[in-house]
């Protein structure tokens, strides 16, 4: 639809600063007011048949019944409307729904600030100081468990059959439980499709973090859809890849190097932990695996005697450390290590920090969608070299790529 300039000039007329445009009883608030209020007087016309004022309407069974006001609150505000009512009332408007108070994108706004973390309190300021519109804890707390519909629909979705690489791993969170705050893990999957885009494949929510629970989410990616999972990247918890194994027997499980080394460091002082950590890098950039395990020898020979656990950690580890060795180097970095999921986790931190504790298992499977799905956005591109990855994949795993 063309508007008239003439029209605009004339609405511009006693324009002389911004308040008067966009203020609390500028031109734009005042015009969406006078607008709503005429179509939904043309919706009362059309719904009883006859113009106001029109002999039509006498004795037509139904008729015209004065107004009602009513308050809806947007981005520019509160504003006061006027409804029309019919004697019957049988008279619903389209433009503004019967039991509507708020308008279309006002939640949505609701729900961004949440997403990105910001407090209920954080979220009434900011609607006040911004829009002028008071909101309370509830109605915030009730916008956004609309989402809680939308994250049963994620967390039940189909998934690919395939992922040639998986990342797992669990953070910890504050939550309210039965009148005690505890911690409680949040176990997270990520996918790598065969297209080489990372993708969320779910949530779940335990007391703790165990091999246990791990067996269940994989279970549970099985039943949605997954058939095959090439390398699985995971952490050092115990019994952790034979849940993995029990599931999808053909799977690699990676250890997590930045995990096994942060781990090793944990044992050496300050004054040594540069050199003990030069010293491991040899082992895990080493060029084949028989190189690393010459490394590893070597790192023993030099540092037992004050740090035995470190070699005998690496040792007990040794067939998790060196599936990626398997690989050329410009792509083991995607396969040894966690970072991608370890980066989502510190993105989630960031949304989380303002909240000390959370009230229940939903809120925190709430905003952590929102968050999730804020961060997935981002995430665009394939993962660096990943048409050489997958050439290797295609001769590494013979025939469990999609013929297609």
């Amino acid at each position: 639809m063309t508007i008239d300039n003439e029209l605009i000039d004339n609405l511009l007329k006693n324009y002389k600063k911004p308040e008067d445009l966009i203020g609390e009883n500028g031109l734009l608030k005042q015009l969406t007011k006078q607008l709503l209020e005429r179509a939904m007087a043309a919706e009362m016309t059309e719904h009883v048949g006859y113009d106001k004022h029109d002999a039509a309407g006498n004795n037509s069974g139904n008729s015209r019944n004065g107004k009602s006001a009513k308050t809806i609150k947007g981005t520019f505000g509160e504003l006061a409307l006027e409804l029309p009512r019919d004697r019957n009332g049988t008279f619903e408007p389209q433009i503004i729904e019967k039991h509507q108070t708020r308008f279309t994108g006002f939640d949505a706004n609701i729900i961004s600030l949440y997403a990105r973390g910001l407090s209920t309190r954080e979220i009434q300021q900011h609607l006040e100081e911004i829009y002028h519109v008071e909101v309370s804890p509830g109605l915030i707390s009730s916008v956004t468990d609309e989402v809680l519909d939308e994250v049963k629909t994620w967390q039940n979705r189909q998934l690919e059959a395939v992922y040639p690489i998986m990342y797992l791993d669990a953070i910890q969170f504050k939550v309210r439980d039965s009148g005690h705050v505890k911690n409680k893990a949040i176990y997270l999957a990520i996918g790598v499709t065969i297209e080489g885009y990372k993708e969320v494949l779910g949530l779940w929510i335990a007391q703790t973090e165990g091999a246990k629970f791990w067996l269940q989410v994989v279970t549970e990616l099985k039943n949605r859809g997954v058939t095959d999972i090439f390398i699985a990247c995971v952490d050092g918890l115990k019994g952790f890849p034979e849940a993995i194994e029990s599931v999808f027997p053909q799977t690699e499980v990676q250890l997590c190097i930045v995990h096994l080394v942060r781990y090793s460091l944990n044992y050496v002082g300050w004054k040594q932990r540069k050199e003990v950590a030069r010293d491991l890098k040899t082992i895990y950039t080493a060029a084949t695996d028989v190189e690393a395990e010459q490394r590893l020898a070597e790192f023993s020979l030099k540092w037992d005697a004050k740090f035995s656990m470190i070699a005998k950690s690496w040792r007990g580890n040794w067939t998790r450390v060196i599936p990626f060795f398997a690989h050329p180097p410009e792509i083991r970095k995607v396969i040894y290590t966690t970072n991608a999921i370890e980066s989502l986790n510190m993105s989630l931190r960031k949304v989380t920090k303002a909240r000390g504790s959370f009230p229940n298992d939903e809120a925190v499977s709430k905003l952590l969608y929102l968050a999730l799905r804020n961060i997935a956005k981002k995430w665009t591109m394939p993962l660096h070299a990943w048409k050489d990855a997958l050439n290797r994949f295609a001769i590494i795993y013979e025939n469990r790529l999609p013929a297609n």
